[in-house]
């Protein structure tokens, strides 16, 4: 039998839960290293690669060069380097959802104090950054250049640089939905903690159940394909306008139950999108 392998460094909760998801629908599913699966995989089995970012906010977790090679030997592979590559590198995201005209905030990539030519205030981030840390709001260009100052000697500044772009204002929420080959499969609202502008549950954020509007859909998945991620976490904020504007991409996004929609198990969905089965219950809008 064909075999489905999530290829991963960390037994997360999520991979965990998408393991159980697959057995339970009796598809022989592992879990492996990206060396484990170029050892063990043949053409025929199935990669799913969630290739996560480096605590040390340098770059990805080890292995795309595995599942490159995993792609050469004729294994099927869902998340594929270059579309993992562009949804850690926040470089490349904005450069490849500004070739699909997607809107995005005005982003720049810096190396040193420099006027970046944006509207304050702005946000300095790492091009490889998660869960919520260094990335700070600078209301003015001095605020920018202490901030740049500040962060010149961590590791990932001296290889990389930062980026900073114009704030979207925020409007208390966001939006986190999960794509799964082509449809929106899970989604919830992110509320800050108090005192904070940063949505991150890593800081302290509330989860909501949310039923989002298919404005909003239908961008998430437009932004999936811009990178052609087959799972990914699209984070959306609200614009003034009463639009969305795609803040990032997450190709190792961590989702659970609270992310249902119509009542749906969002595991068993995201597996059954991938292998191109019927789904239990349609929870998407494409």
């Amino acid at each position: 039998m064909p075999r489905l392998a999530i290829i991963a460094h960390q037994a997360s909760d999520t991979n965990l839960r998408l393991l159980d998801a697959a057995r339970a629908l009796a598809v022989d599913a592992v879990l492996l290293s990206p060396a484990e699966g170029r050892r063990w995989l043949r053409p025929g089995d199935t990669a799913l690669a969630r290739i996560d970012v480096l605590s040390t906010l340098t770059g990805p977790e080890p292995g795309l060069g595995d599942v490159s090679a995993l792609e050469r030997m004729g294994v099927t592979v869902l998340n594929p380097a270059g579309a993992l590559l562009g949804a850690h590198d926040k470089l490349a995201t904005a450069l490849r959802l500004a070739a699909r005209r997607l809107p995005h905030p005005r982003t720049v990539h810096v190396g040193g104090d420099v006027d970046p030519g944006l509207r304050y205030p702005v946000v300095v981030k790492p091009r490889f950054g998660s869960w919520g840390l260094d990335v700070h709001l600078c209301t003015d260009r001095h605020a920018l250049d202490r901030r740049l100052r500040s962060l010149a000697r961590r590791e990932w500044f001296l290889r990389q640089g930062a980026l900073v772009q114009e704030l979207v204002r925020p409007q208390g929420y966001d939006l986190r939905l999960v794509v799964s080959a082509g449809r929106v499969i899970g989604a919830i609202e992110r509320v800050p903690a108090p005192g904070e502008w940063r949505t991150n549950i890593s800081l302290g954020g509330r989860r909501r159940p949310v039923d989002p509007p298919a404005a909003a859909r239908l961008l998430a998945l437009e932004a999936a394909d811009a990178l052609g991620a087959d799972l990914v976490g699209v984070d959306l904020l609200p614009d003034q306008a009463g639009g969305w504007t795609i803040l990032e991409l997450n190709g190792a996004v961590e989702f659970n139950h609270v992310y249902t929609l119509n009542g749906a198990d969002p595991h068993e969905q995201t597996i059954r999108n991938l292998l191109g089965w019927p789904r239990a219950v349609d929870a998407s809008v494409a």
